[in-house]
């Protein structure tokens, strides 16, 4: 089985005649995700790769029996792009765009408490269930399909954790890039939630870094919640406190939390062991089937 996205999954793209939005629709398309259209204002009766494009969204999901959107679009517009989505009866929303404002995001969080559509991201690499769909950039030639599921701030680390596990020949249910920003829809209790209700998920990468408090939120339901067992791996051990590093949810605060230490201490605690390196990752995960 998988989480959110399967071979079933018919997929809109938002974004789908711009340069960087046509690219990943023919990636997409050629890993074998069923992408049914795409949408952007002022564009419908066009094609791209063979993919009809409509003026709306909600245009697109009633023509092609969509239940998915990837958003790829510029930061000043990804936001109203995310309000279109949620207006529609998508089960999922994935947002690639980097650079959303985040009081954007603000609005488009407190709309996702009104609607039953899941958000993925922003500023995230998207979501792959391996040899069946891919909604993202994330390379699919690293996958294999398998029994361990993954889920990641950091789209990089989640490419070299996975690319140490297909190695060793431990394939993945369903790798999902949350995102980095401060306010995404997605967070790691959501995915581990996920993950503990797929019957063939037998354990899970948990991959973090400084800055906030989720992983010490995950921790905690890790350790009250879970019974399949979960691996980690936290990034940004060597970074300055107080220092912006890469993402923007990424800076640590003086409250004694969000530091590596504090989020490495809270795993151990639940009994989670947390690797120095993508390939110890992969050992913990060995260990653990």
């Amino acid at each position: 089985m998988s989480i959110l996205v399967d071979d079933d999954t018919r997929v809109v793209v938002q974004g789908i005649t711009g340069g960087e939005g046509k690219f990943h629709a023919e990636q997409m398309i050629e890993y074998g995700t069923n992408v049914v259209a795409g949408a952007v204002p002022g564009k419908g009766g066009q094609e791209v790769a063979g993919v009809p494009v409509y003026d709306t969204v909600n245009q697109a999901v009633v023509a092609e029996n969509a239940d998915a959107s990837v958003v790829l679009v510029p930061p000043a517009f990804a936001a109203d792009a995310v309000f279109e989505a949620l207006d529609t009866p998508l089960d999922l929303v994935v947002a690639i765009t980097e650079g959303i404002p985040s009081q954007d995001m603000a609005k488009v969080y407190k709309r996702l408490s009104e609607v039953d559509t899941r958000l993925l991201g922003p500023n995230c690499p998207g979501i792959i269930t391996p040899g069946e769909a891919k909604l993202g950039i994330l390379p699919g030639n690293i996958f294999e399909a398998g029994n361990v599921g993954l889920v990641s701030r950091s789209g990089t680390l989640t490419y070299q954790v996975v690319d140490s596990l297909t190695a060793r020949g431990v394939g993945q249910t369903t790798a999902i890039g949350i995102g980095g920003d401060p306010i995404i829809g997605t967070d790691f209790i959501d995915a581990l939630e996920l993950f503990e209700a797929d019957p063939d998920t037998e354990a899970v990468v948990m991959c973090g870094e400084i800055g906030g408090e989720d992983e010490e939120a995950a921790a905690a339901y890790i350790d009250e919640h879970m019974d399949t067992p979960v691996a980690g791996f936290i990034a940004g051990r060597t970074a300055p406190p107080g220092k912006r590093m890469g993402h923007a949810g990424a800076i640590v605060s003086g409250s004694g939390t969000g530091t590596a230490d504090s989020k490495i201490s809270a795993l151990n605690d639940a009994g989670v062991p947390v690797g120095d390196t993508p390939e110890e990752v992969a050992d913990d995960i060995e260990e653990l089937l």
